[in-house]
């Protein structure tokens, strides 16, 4: 399972959400708490910063190595800043057969577009399912794909299908990206269950969502993730749990003085000033973070000092 770490708010160093907490991202690859597994097929950042001398575009770093062995990331990101972040570390089977490669890295980034995204998810067969949804991808962002993922291939389907960049917009882009999915699984007899955790990032924009496809192909499937999680790595139930899961948010304000614990100050969500979305807890106060369930997206965006937060439930 793939890990997934995104922030809006003020400009604080990027060491102080990647390397600094205890259970950082890069910490995550190594000992991951919610997942049985290292993570070790790559990692990498999209970060927006006033600072930069693009500061309209992505500073983007991807390598295909465990994050925790890569040897640029105490040279290179102590000396970063961004108030909008996007995180990912990589993981995948223990498979030779696995391409490590920059390109097959999240966060994903192409021209004509403000958002990035990374996903921990799963479409299985995609590469076949192309022959049913390669119909609804528009060439300027197929000819932008050099990567062998289902991610980047989501994200062609995802843009493509982008009428606007409004939260509505997206949103029905999201719908109907499930939608086709499901549709092309049944036609091509390929359903399976499918995860789509994704975050979809742009300045002082973060969309996170929960969402995916049962073992039979169904749109909501049901079930306590909790109690599914008991029945071990390498079940059906354990595999549904990875789907139902929710994701997690935490709110607050002068997280900027904190560099190791991902710590906010408590106070309203209406004094909130900064946000981080992430794929599980990454603090000890489980009850302080907020869950998207699934089947939920939710719509966070930095207006002048302040984060606002909308959820909505997905029609799929």
């Amino acid at each position: 399972m793939c890990r997934v770490l995104a922030y809006i708010g003020p400009e604080v160093p990027l060491e102080n959400l990647l390397l600094k907490p205890e259970n950082s991202l890069v910490n995550q690859a190594l000992d991951p708490e919610g997942h049985p597994e290292l993570q070790l097929a790559g990692w990498g950042f999209g970060a927006w910063s006033e600072h930069l001398l693009k500061p309209e575009a992505p500073l983007l770093y991807r390598r295909p190595m465990a994050a925790f062995y890569d040897d640029n990331s105490t040279g290179i990101i102590p000396s970063l800043q961004a108030s909008t972040m996007l995180a990912h570390v990589r993981a995948s089977a223990y498979d030779a057969g696995v391409v490590l490669a920059d390109e097959n890295c999240h966060p994903f980034s192409y021209e004509g577009t403000p958002w990035i995204v990374a996903q921990n998810g799963d479409l299985p067969g995609w590469k076949v399912l192309q022959r049913e949804l390669l119909a609804h991808c528009k060439d300027e962002y197929l000819t932008q794909m050099v990567g062998t993922t289902d991610t980047e291939f989501l994200y062609v389907l995802l843009l493509s299908l982008l009428e606007d960049d409004s939260d509505e917009g997206v949103q029905r882009a999201l719908e109907e990206m499930v939608r086709l999915i499901a549709q092309a699984m049944k036609d091509l007899d390929l359903v399976a269950l499918t995860k789509l955790k994704m975050a979809l990032v742009a300045p002082d924009r973060i969309i996170g969502v929960n969402v995916g496809l049962g073992h039979d192909g169904e749109t909501h499937p049901e079930g306590d993730w909790k109690e599914l999680r008991e029945s071990g790595p390498g079940t059906d139930d354990y595999a549904l749990s990875m789907l139902l899961e929710p994701m997690y948010l935490l709110m607050g304000r002068n997280f900027e003085h904190d560099d190791t614990t991902y710590g906010f100050e408590d106070c309203g969500e209406d004094e909130a000033t900064a946000v981080i979305f992430a794929s599980e807890p990454l603090t000890d106060s489980v009850d302080d973070w907020l869950t998207l369930e699934f089947g939920e997206i939710v719509f966070l965006e930095k207006k002048g000092a302040h984060i606002t937060r909308s959820v909505s439930t997905l029609n799929v």
